[in-house]
C-alpha cells in the first residue's frame, strides 16, 4: 500500500544530517536527568523535608502544574519525588525536540523544494515519512534507554533499574507520539509556520486537558497523552500499560500521516491558505509592514501563549501564599535568588526570570527570519528597490523591540489576573509590570547579540539557541545544581534586579541597553558592508 523504496538510503541520510542535532538533545536531556537526580538528596536530606515537598505536591495547584504524586505520603523516597517533579517537565521538552526535527524532515523540506528533488530519484511516495519516522522512532528509543541508564546509575537507593528504565521509556513513547502528531499536521499544513503552530499547540492542548483533569476529572487525564504518561507511576507501582496505549496511538495517527501523505500531492496541503488582498495597504509598503504581515501570526500566538503562562503560574500564588511561608526547606530551594523578600516575592522574581527567557524567543525568531529570507533569495526583490539594507535591519529590530514590550506585558497580565484570583494579598499590577520591564535591557541584549550574529557570522547565527538555552539552565537550575554567582553573571538576565525584592538599579539597566545599542549598530554595520548569501 505505502511505497517505501530507498528508505534505507534516505534513513543514512538524515542521520548524516541530523546528527550533530540528535546528538545534542540527546546530551543535554541524559545530563539534565542524571544531576538533578543526584542533587535531589542534598536537596531533601531528612524525613521532614521530604514530608515537606510532598505535602506540597499534593496541593491542587502543584497537581495542575507537575502532576499527581503516587508515592506513599508516610514512606518518602526519592525516586517517587524525582519522577513527579521531573517526569512532565522533561516530556515537554521530549515533545518539542521531536516537534522540531519531525517539522524539519517533512514540511520543511518540502516548502524549501528539496522534496522535489528527492521525489524526482526513484524513491517511493512514502519513502521520505517513513525514513523520517524511523530515524527519530530510533532516536527516541536511544534516548529513553540512555536516560534511564543514567538514573539507575545516579546511586539513589530508591530508583531501580525497573523504575529508571521505565521512566526513560515513558519519555521515549511520548517522543514517538509527537513525531507521529507532527507528521500529520506537515500532511495538513501548508508551511513550516502552519505545522509548527498546529503541533505546539496540539502540546499546549494537551497539558491544559491534563491540568483540568489531574484537579477534577480522571477522564480527561487519561484523554491526554502527558496524563496517560503519569499513570506510568514510575519508581511506586511501575505500570507499563500507558506506554502501551500510547504507542497503540503513535501507530495509528502514523497510519493516519501515510494515508494523507499518499493522496495528496507535493507542495499541496488539506487546510487551505486564505488568499490574501488583491491591493497591499499603505503600511504593507514598507518594510516594517511587511515584517509585521509575515510575522504577525507568531507574535499574536506567542502573546496568547505567554499570556496563558503567566496566568498558569499566577493560579498557583495563593498555595505559595498560604504553604511555603516559614518553610526552611524551601527558603533553601530559592536561595540561589538571594535577597531578603517573602516567600511571595522571591516565586514571583523566579517566575519573572522564567517569562522574560520564554519571551525572549519570539524577540529571535524575528531576527532569525531576517536571515531566512535572506537564504531564500527573497530580500532581492525588497532591496532592488529604494530601500537600503540599513532601513531593512531597522525594520526587523523596531519589531523585535516592539514584540518584546507585547510579550512583557501579556505575561504580566496573565500572571496579575489569574493572582488576583486565588491570593489572598497580591502584588501591585504596577510593581509586576515594573518587575517585568526591568527584564526587557536583559532581552534586548539577546537579540542585539543576534544582529551582530547577522552581519559578521550568519552562518552561525543559530548559536544564539543554545546561548539562550546555558541561560535558561544557569537561571532556573542554578539554585538546584548550586552554581557559583558568576556562572548567572555570564548571562544577561543575571544582572536584571530581582524586583520586589530590590529596588530598580537604572544604572545595569543603561548598561545592558548601551550594550544592546552597540551591538546592534556594528551588527547593522557589517550587514551593511557584507555579500548577500543564497
Amino acid at each position: 500500500m505505502f511505497n517505501i523504496t530507498g528508505s534505507k538510503v534516505l534513513s543514512a541520510f538524515i542521520l548524516k544530517k541530523d546528527y550533530k542535532r540528535i546528538l545534542i538533545w540527546i546530551a543535554i536531556l541524559v545530563i539534565l536527568s542524571f544531576y538533578v537526580a543526584k542533587s535531589f538528596p542534598s536537596l531533601y536530606p531528612t524525613d521532614m523535608d521530604a514530608k515537606a515537598i510532598v505535602d506540597t505536591l499534593a496541593n491542587p495547584a502543584m497537581i495542575a502544574m507537575l502532576g499527581p504524586y503516587y508515592g506513599d505520603t508516610n514512606s518518602f523516597q526519592m525516586g517517587a519525588i524525582f519522577s513527579a517533579e521531573m517526569l512532565l517537565f522533561t516530556a515537554l521538552a521530549v515533545a518539542i525536540m521531536n516537534i522540531l526535527l519531525i517539522t524539519r524532515h517533512t514540511r520543511k523540506d518540502e516548502e524549501e523544494g528539496r522534496l522535489e528533488l528527492i521525489r524526482s530519484l526513484p524513491v517511493g511516495k512514502s519513502a521520505i515519512l517513513f525514513s523520517t519516522l524511523s530515524v527519530y522512532t530510533v532516536v527516541n528509543i536511544v534516548m529513553g534507554f540512555l536516560i534511564g541508564i543514567s538514573l539507575a546509575l545516579a546511586g539513589i537507593e530508591s530508583m531501580n533499574w525497573s523504575g529508571s528504565i521505565l521512566y526513560g521509556m515513558t519519555l521515549s513513547a511520548t517522543g514517538i507520539l509527537f513525531a507521529t502528531t507532527t507528521s500529520v499536521f506537515s500532511q495538513l499544513t501548508q508551511t513550516t509556520r502552519g505545522t509548527l503552530g498546529y503541533s505546539f499547540s496540539f502540546l499546549g492542548f494537551t497539558y491544559l486537558l491534563r491540568a483540568i483533569g489531574d484537579i477534577n476529572s480522571e477522564a480527561l487525564s487519561l484523554i491526554s497523552p502527558l496524563g496517560l504518561i503519569m499513570r506510568t507511576k514510575t519508581y511506586v507501582e511501575n505500570v507499563w500499560w500507558p506506554i502501551l496505549i500510547v504507542l497503540a496511538l503513535s501507530v495509528i495517527i502514523g497510519y493516519i500521516a501515510f494515508r494523507l501523505n499518499n493522496i495528496r500531492d507535493l507542495n499541496a496541503s488539506f487546510i487551505p491558505v486564505k488568499p490574501g488582498k488583491k491591493d497591499a495597504s499603505i503600511f504593507l509598503q514598507s518594510p516594517l509592514g511587511l515584517a509585521w504581515r509575515n510575522q504577525r501570526g507568531t507574535i499574536i500566538g506567542w502573546a496568547i501563549g505567554m499570556m496563558i503562562l503567566g496566568a498558569s503560574y499566577g493560579s498557583i500564588l495563593g498555595d505559595v501564599e498560604s504553604f511555603f511561608s516559614g518553610n526552611e526547606m524551601y527558603q533553601k530551594l530559592l536561595e540561589g535568588i538571594g535577597g531578603a523578600g517573602s516567600m511571595v516575592e522571591q516565586f514571583v522574581v523566579m517566575l519573572y526570570a522564567i517569562i522574560a527567557m520564554v519571551g525572549t524567543v519570539p524577540v529571535l525568531q524575528i531576527i532569525l527570519k531576517l536571515r531566512h529570507e535572506e537564504k531564500r533569495n527573497r530580500l532581492e526583490h525588497i532591496l532592488s528597490r529604494v530601500v537600503s539594507r540599513g532601513k531593512l535591519i531597522f525594520s526587523y529590530v523596531t519589531l523585535a523591540t516592539i514584540t518584546s514590550l507585547i510579550m512583557s506585558f501579556a505575561g504580566t497580565f496573565g500572571l496579575y489576573s489569574a493572582s488576583a484570583s486565588v491570593a489572598t494579598t497580591h502584588l501591585k499590577f504596577s510593581t509586576m509590570m515594573k518587575a517585568s520591564l526591568a527584564y526587557l535591557p536583559a532581552i534586548w541584549v539577546f537579540m542585539s547579540i543576534t544582529v551582530l550574529l547577522l552581519g559578521m557570522f550568519p552562518k552561525a547565527i543559530k548559536v544564539i539557541w543554545v546561548y539562550l538555552g546555558l541561560t535558561f539552565a544557569t537561571i532556573y537550575f542554578g539554585g538546584l545544581l548550586q552554581l557559583p554567582e558568576w556562572v548567572s553573571n555570564l548571562t544577561p538576565f543575571g544582572h536584571v534586579q530581582k524586583i520586589p525584592m530590590e529596588d530598580y538599579n537604572i544604572i545595569s539597566g543603561i548598561v545592558l541597553f548601551a550594550i544592546s545599542i552597540s551591538l546592534i549598530l556594528i551588527g547593522n554595520i557589517k550587514y551593511r558592508t557584507r555579500n548577500l548569501e543564497g
